[in-house]
């Protein structure tokens, strides 16, 4: 990668982004809750079995057709990826979380290059991998490989620092527990992108569960 395009990874991926993903654990509360994740071990383990066979490796996938689907100028291919990923959202709170964040990189993109009204309008709501895809296309952010390694390290922070809050565990914890997870990383993204059509499956229902208990849990931090 050259240096522009870098610079374009790191603020897409920054935790900084403003698009709420400081406010969801996708679970993980739920499991801290009920005992099933309780230190960083735990979490660790969470974390390697979703970028093995989870539904982040889904989200990594259709946000890799959004961004062909941008580049081929195809708002077709991109809202039929959109409307799938939508789909495949199994609870309330997944869809609504990927929904809110989806919707505000897309009107930030909008604020920032509102050259890109056209692919905006082809997807509506539009699902957070979709926008992150389109964003990074719009952005010729290259290679591909990159941009799926940063879509799956900035999830892996969001809910790394969810779990630092939420078990308790120290800063140092939380930055070992993602120093750990490399190797997961960049097996995941190597995975994603050789991903045919017809190989789009995860295994997701420790999440669908994890997400259905926070839906009613008394007390909450987060929205999922």
């Amino acid at each position: 990668m050259t240096i522009e395009p870098i610079l374009y990874l790191l603020q897409l991926a920054s935790p900084a982004l403003p698009v709420g993903a400081y406010s969801y654990s996708e679970g993980i509360e739920a499991l801290v809750d009920e005992g099933t994740i309780s230190d960083a071990q735990s979490l660790q383990h969470w974390l390697e079995q979703e970028l093995r066979y989870g539904a982040i490796r889904l989200e990594a996938a259709v946000m890799v057709r959004a961004y062909s689907a941008v580049q081929n100028k195809d708002t077709e291919a991109l809202s039929y990826w959109n409307h799938w990923l939508s789909a495949a959202r199994e609870t309330e709170e997944l869809r609504l979380s990927s929904w809110q964040m989806g919707r505000s990189l897309a009107k930030l993109l909008l604020q920032l290059q509102p050259q890109v009204l056209p692919i905006v309008d082809a997807v509506e709501p539009c699902n957070y991998a979709i926008a992150f895809g389109m964003a990074a296309a719009s952005w010729h952010i290259e290679p591909l490989s990159s941009v799926v390694l940063g879509y799956l390290h900035s999830w892996t922070t969001n809910l790394v620092t969810a779990g630092v809050k939420l078990i308790p565990l120290g800063q140092t914890a939380g930055q070992q527990i993602i120093l750990n997870l490399f190797p997961d990383l960049m097996n995941a993204a190597t995975e994603i992108i050789s991903l045919s059509d017809d190989d789009l499956s995860s295994c997701t229902w420790g999440l669908s569960l994890a997400s259905m208990a926070h839906e009613t849990q008394y007390t909450r931090l987060f929205r999922s």
